[in-house]
């Protein structure tokens, strides 16, 4: 980042007022450590594969009903969002686990 007597991006300046506003509100920034960085890797890799797997199990499903019912065609669609949802859901919550581990 740039020095306190230069020019600084806009961005530069939204991350300090972040900062101030973690500090204010008491929340502290804690390392991930390798450990973490590579479970968090491996747990995402798995649900972007289930996700994908949805994708191709969405699209199979689209094809046997073209020329079909629409309303099908939009159940095979939020079927497949409330999946893709539900993974993301659980991705999200195991990363913040993670996380939330104390490094050693």
């Amino acid at each position: 980042m740039s020095d306190d007597n230069g020019l600084k991006s806009s961005l530069e300046l939204a991350m300090e007022r972040f900062k101030k506003q973690d500090a204010k509100a008491g929340v502290t920034a804690r390392p991930v450590s390798d450990e973490h960085k590579a479970a968090i890797a491996e747990l995402r890799s798995f649900y972007d594969s289930k996700i994908a797997e949805q994708e191709i199990l969405q699209q199979s499903a689209l094809s046997r009903l073209v020329g079909g019912d629409r309303a099908e065609l939009d159940e095979v669609s939020r079927q497949f969002r409330r999946e893709r949802e539900r993974f993301a859901s659980e991705r999200d919550a195991k990363v913040e686990a993670i996380r939330n581990q104390t490094v050693d």
